[in-house]
């Protein structure tokens, strides 16, 4: 197998790249899985699941998509955390609050993006396919919780990106278990798990004033 190895299960085994069965949203003509339901993909709640799910076609890239979409992240992350600093400014709130706001923006993302994979799935005839990047996009936002927002320098953004992707693809307990979970669930889920790595090491890693 060519390219970044993430580890995850339930991928099409040809063309396996980034660790992902690569479909592209297009898999290659295979019989669907017994556990994927599958929707009719002419429907236009299954194109607009599947255009979210792989981070607006990003996920169609013929490799590495995971990594890819991990990039969406930094902007998602960045959008939440300059809503939550207007919010919070406009409610004159207490020192916290701010972090308080983002962090229930990106827990209310991660939530809904569960429903959104779960339908891409079923549309795309797959358990996990490989074009599905949203749980990649939502993890980043969630592992820089640990950091505060004026502490997200480059070098911090770039060592959190690093270290979320390793975590992502290596899949450390409990990630490969939680991605066993069922639908969106299971395809959210393991990327907490590594995003909650990345956030412990981040959080050691400026506690040692590292960044």
């Amino acid at each position: 197998m060519t390219g970044e190895r993430d580890g995850r299960q339930g991928r099409s085994s040809h063309h396996t790249v980034d660790g992902r069965g690569y479909d592209g949203g297009m898999p290659f003509p295979a019989a669907p899985s017994a556990s994927a339901a599958v929707d009719p993909p002419s429907s236009a709640s299954c194109a607009a699941a599947v255009f979210v799910a792989t981070g607006f076609g990003i996920g169609r890239v013929p490799f590495a998509p995971g990594t890819f979409g991990a990039f969406l992240g930094l902007p998602l992350a960045a959008a939440i955390a300059f809503l939550a600093s207007a919010l919070a400014g406009r409610l004159d709130a207490r020192p916290g609050t701010a972090w308080a706001i983002e962090a229930a923006l990106v827990v209310g993302v991660c939530l809904v993006s569960i429903p959104i994979c779960s339908r891409a799935a079923r549309c795309l005839g797959r358990k996990d396919p490989g074009a599905i990047v949203l749980d990649e996009v939502a993890s980043l936002p969630l592992a820089l919780l640990a950091l505060a927002p004026h502490t997200r320098t480059p070098t911090a953004l770039a060592i959190a990106f690093v270290v979320l992707r390793v975590f992502d693809i290596t899949k450390p307990p409990p990630c490969r278990q939680l991605e066993a979970l069922p639908a969106g669930l299971g395809i959210m889920a393991d990327d907490w798990g590594a995003a909650a790595w990345t956030a412990a090491c981040l959080g050691l890693a400026r506690w040692l004033h590292w960044i």
